[in-house]
C-alpha cells in the first residue's frame, strides 16, 4: 500500500471490465478503489489524494454514525413504532419479545453488550422487527395519502434498500425502505408524498417541487433539511 494512502486506513483495489473510471468506496477503516483495466494504481492514488479532504470529512461522518449505533441499556432504541429495551438475563443467547409497542431484547449476563458480535446479533433483531413493522404500516399509508391527495398507485413493497428511503418506477410502483422507520411520522410521510408526487411527475423539475409543496402545505424545504440529519444505518 502507498504510504501516502495509510491516512484512510485499509486499501484494497478492484479491477473491473464493465468500470470506465476510478470509483472509491469509503468504509470508516479504509477504502475500496475500483479501477477499470486501462488505469493503473498509480492512477487511482493520484485520484484519491485529489478528494482527500472529502473522503476524510465522509469517514469522520460514518465513524461517528457508528458510535451514535451502538446500543445500551441506558439508551435503547425508538423507531416509528416501537421502543426497544435492553437487558442482562440468565440465558445463553440473545432473546427478543415484541410486545405493546416494546422490543424486550434479552443478552446472557456474561456478556459484553459493547461487542461486535452482541450488537450485531441485537441489531439483526430489531431490524428483522423494523422490517415487520414497516410491511405493517407503510403500504397502508401510502394507501391513505393517496386517497387523501388524489394519487393513483400500481403497488407497493418495502425494501432493504441502504442508499436511499425510497424510488418510484415508470409503472408506478413504489419501493420504500424499512429503514423509514427511524423516522419521525411527518418525515415518513414527506418520503411517501415525494414518491406519490413522483407518480405524476418522474423529474425533479420545476412542476415537481411545486406539487411537492401544494402537498406539504409550504413545507417541502424545511423537511428536506430535517431528513438530511438522518442517515440510513451503515
Amino acid at each position: 500500500m502507498s504510504a501516502e494512502l495509510s491516512q484512510f486506513g485499509n486499501i484494497s483495489y478492484k479491477r473491473s471490465l464493465r468500470a470506465s473510471r476510478i470509483a472509491v468506496r469509503i468504509q470508516p477503516d479504509g477504502l475500496v478503489i475500483t479501477l477499470p483495466v486501462t488505469k493503473s494504481q498509480a492512477e487511482a492514488t493520484a485520484f484519491v489524494l485529489s478528494i482527500r479532504e472529502r473522503i476524510l470529512m465522509k469517514q469522520n461522518r460514518i465513524r461517528q454514525r457508528s458510535q451514535n449505533s451502538i446500543l445500551t441499556e441506558e439508551k435503547g432504541y425508538k423507531t416509528l413504532s416501537f421502543d426497544v429495551h435492553l437487558s442482562k438475563a440468565n440465558r445463553k443467547d440473545v432473546f427478543f419479545q415484541f410486545q405493546e409497542g416494546k422490543l424486550h431484547i434479552e443478552y446472557p449476563l456474561e456478556a459484553d453488550l459493547s461487542s461486535e458480535k452482541v450488537q450485531q446479533a441485537c441489531w439483526k433483531g430489531i431490524q428483522y422487527f423494523m422490517k415487520k413493522e414497516a410491511r405493517r404500516l407503510l403500504p397502508a399509508r401510502v394507501e391513505q395519502l393517496a386517497r387523501h391527495h388524489g394519487f393513483n398507485f400500481k403497488d407497493v413493497k418495502i425494501q432493504s434498500g441502504k442508499t436511499r428511503w425510497g424510488s418510484c418506477s415508470s409503472q408506478k410502483n413504489i419501493n420504500l425502505s424499512f429503514y423509514l422507520m427511524i423516522l419521525s411520522p411527518e418525515l415518513v410521510d414527506y418520503v411517501i408524498l415525494h414518491e406519490l408526487c413522483h407518480t405524476v411527475e418522474m423529474n425533479h423539475g420545476d412542476r415537481f417541487w411545486k406539487l411537492m409543496d401544494k402537498v406539504t402545505e409550504g413545507k417541502t424545504e424545511k423537511y428536506r433539511r430535517e431528513l438530511k440529519k438522518y442517515h440510513i444505518p451503515e
